[in-house]
């Protein structure tokens, strides 16, 4: 495999993980408003596209390959737990 394969399937490989850190970080204080972000939106989206590639990582290690569902399904948890401890929801 060439370089430029391998980094095009490396991108397309954490591009999910990405888009939805992006997503959740961009829209989450949209749709709860009584809840101020503690950190800039670029650090959200950081911790969040961050949590969800480990989760994708993990899901090629326990399943062998990417692509299983029950990986996204876990992606959109992490991402969601990670904007939500970022932005210290619990503390209400």
């Amino acid at each position: 495999m060439s370089l430029i394969g391998l980094l095009d399937n490396l991108l397309n490989f954490i591009a999910p993980a990405v888009v939805l850190g992006l997503l959740v970080a961009t829209l989450a204080p949209m749709l709860i408003k009584k809840v101020r972000p503690h950190h800039s939106w670029l650090t959200q989206s950081a911790m969040n596209s961050l949590a969800g590639a480990l989760v994708l990582v993990g899901g090629l290690l326990i399943f062998g390959h990417d692509g299983k569902m029950a990986t996204y399904a876990a992606l959109v948890i992490a991402c969601a737990s990670s904007q939500w401890l970022g932005a210290r929801s619990w503390r209400g």
